[in-house]
């Protein structure tokens, strides 16, 4: 009855794929005692009525190692963005210059690194999640099939490939993780 059943495993790949984008993503945000552009990419400027990316409203540059400026083309915008980044947890005082924010980058302390470390985990536990969810729902098709009259030996043939699909990509998860969670103890 359903022995051409063929599960969709690029579909499941592209879901993992996507859950190991956003960890990166999480990730470039996280300091690591160097500035970068990317660290503000999580943080939303209200402006002209809608949540609006920095890099939307100004040009975002790295003139030296613990320094990040931000040129914003809007004049009434520069306290909004101000007040953006001074709310949104990075721990970054900005200083103004007309309308150039300036971000000097403190050097991180040891307890701050811990628990940068700590915020890193989490974010790779919650990409473990759904990995793991996507894996979830392959199975579920899986069983759906067997249900349908799939051979036993189908369904183990793809419930290893789901498996083998999920083990690559939690390997990923802790690989990135383990990268990240050096470069941020790195002095």
């Amino acid at each position: 009855m359903s022995d051409d059943f063929e599960l969709d495993t690029d579909d499941l790949q592209r879901r993992m794929d996507g859950a190991m984008a956003n960890l990166r993503t999480e990730f470039a945000s996280l300091r690591t005692g160097r500035a970068s552009a990317s660290m503000l990419e999580p943080v939303m400027v209200e402006a002209y009525g809608q949540p609006t990316p920095i890099n939307q409203v100004g040009t975002v540059n790295v003139p030296e190692p613990r320094m990040v400026t931000i040129n914003v083309w809007d004049k009434g915008l520069v306290g909004k963005v101000e007040k953006a980044i001074r709310e949104s947890g990075l721990g970054i005082n900005p200083q103004l210059n007309g309308t150039i924010i300036m971000l000097p980058i403190p050097e991180l302390n040891e307890e701050r690194r811990r628990e940068l470390t700590k915020v890193a985990g989490h974010y790779a536990e919650q990409a473990r999640v759904a990995i793991r969810n996507v894996r979830r729902d392959g199975m579920d098709q899986i069983k759906k099939a067997k249900a349908d009259g799939m051979s036993e030996d189908d369904q183990k043939f793809w419930e290893t490939e789901v498996q083998d699909l999920t083990d690559k990509m939690i390997a990923a998860v802790d690989n990135a993780l383990e990268h990240k969670q050096s470069e941020i103890m790195q002095v």
